[in-house]
């Protein structure tokens, strides 16, 4: 049986958020597009990560927002300047969503769900001609140039006029980002990054006790501190879960770039932690050199200085005994508390993942330098940034601008 063909002007390889806003600007051009999707539904990741509540944006100054970028700000910030913050907002707002601020400076849809936004997302694009091609996955071009789909019912081969990739990177691959894609640029040419986890817990090497006492118990209202490669000193207070491997969580998370390198590095990163922030060190010690009569250490911890529970396993977890003699030094450990980790959890159970198509690849429109007509977007370029809503924006914007960019390519080359 002969290969199915299908003529577009732009096909969209990627069904999450990146490639169905670049379908929005094509359509909403005027231009023939088409999603493809591997799996049998749009927008899954994005639906999984709405499950507490969709963080759609955050609410801080431009600059700041930028900072979150780190060494890819500057490339990232000419499409966070064209579509950022105010304006995913009022593109919400425009297919029927209110937003509202909360108390951390994250912005939400108003009634916190994902599915709601999705359903009116993907009707929008249907009023605007969008088709979408569900179980497809594509495994690159053919010797004529035609992009090859694997189907339930046999082979597609699509000729597309542009090409706008916007495959995620490899975290969660059971919802579709599978990083499959990288071979098939390698083959092309194209330089890649190789994917790392990002946003991702670590491994810590526990005693059996701490690991079956306490895997799955939160540590809360904690300040990290931790040295950076570059010689800066990442400083932020949060919370952050014991597990049975090691740590993860949002603390953890918004470090995770810096703690992966120097593990390369180093083999090991050493993370500080303040389990009582609201005491200074000179006011700890004090209270800890207080008598404490017949009561038990684990007492006097937690009237004194609050230390109780998963905070008072881990501070014996990692502080030599005799420290527990000296209030003074015990005071030092609790307000700077070593923890040693080791390496990175897999990269399918991150959050996001760094690495991948470098923009030295690309140009200004994110299309390929070596493949002209084809553009990438989303997650599978190489930037990374921590939860709060910087994921799903820089997502957005820069398949917007990838629309933009293939709309652009087309009408020059035709012009």
């Amino acid at each position: 049986m002969s290969d199915r063909e299908e003529n577009l002007r732009i096909a969209i390889i990627g069904g999450g958020p990146a490639g169905l806003m670049a379908a929005e600007i094509a359509a909403g051009s005027g231009l023939n597009a088409a999603i493809f999707e591997a799996k049998p539904s749009l927008g899954r990741k994005f639906l999984v990560a709405g499950k507490g509540g969709l963080n759609l944006t955050h609410s801080e100054s431009q600059e700041s927002f930028l900072s979150r970028y780190s060494d890819r700000q500057d490339q990232l910030k000419p499409f966070l300047d064209a579509f950022g913050p105010d304006e995913l907002r009022e593109w919400a707002q425009a297919i029927g969503f209110e937003t509202f601020v909360g108390s951390s400076g994250r912005v939400f849809p108003v009634g916190m769900q994902a599915a709601p936004l999705l359903r009116a997302w993907i009707q929008r694009l249907e009023r605007l001609g969008v088709r979408f091609f569900k179980n497809h996955r594509w495994s690159g071009w053919n010797a004529g140039g035609g992009l090859q789909f694997a189907t339930k019912a046999g082979n597609l081969v699509v000729k597309a006029e542009a090409v706008i990739l916007a495959m995620g990177g490899a975290s969660w691959p059971n919802l579709g980002s599978d990083g499959s894609w990288v071979s098939i640029l390698a083959d092309k040419g194209i330089d890649i990054i190789p994917l790392e986890p990002a946003n991702c817990g670590f491994n810590v090497s526990w005693s059996d006790h701490l690991r079956t006492r306490f895997a799955g118990a939160p540590l809360k209202s904690v300040v990290l501190t931790f040295n950076c490669p570059d010689g800066s000193e990442f400083k932020q207070r949060g919370e952050f879960v014991i597990t049975e491997h090691g740590v993860e969580g949002s603390l953890i998370y918004a470090a995770s770039k810096w703690i992966r390198e120097t593990i390369h590095r180093d083999g090991n990163a050493e993370i500080f932690l303040d389990l009582a922030p609201d005491l200074s060190e000179v006011e700890m010690g004090k209270r800890l050199g207080k008598p404490r009569g017949s009561k038990t250490l684990s007492t006097h911890l937690q009237r004194q200085a609050g230390i109780k529970g998963v905070k008072s396993a881990l501070l014996h977890e990692v502080t030599p005994p005799e420290i527990f003699r000296d209030p003074v030094a015990l005071a030092g450990a609790i307000k700077r508390l070593p923890v040693r980790l080791l390496s990175p959890r897999p990269i399918d159970e991150a959050i996001s993942t760094a690495g991948g198509v470098p923009f030295e690849e690309l140009d200004g429109h994110l299309m390929l330098k070596k493949l002209p007509g084809v553009f990438c977007a989303g997650e599978m370029l190489d930037w990374e940034a921590p939860t709060g809503g910087y994921l799903l924006t820089a997502s957005i914007s820069t398949g917007r601008a990838a629309g933009e960019g293939a709309v652009r390519w087309l009408r020059q080359d035709k012009s």
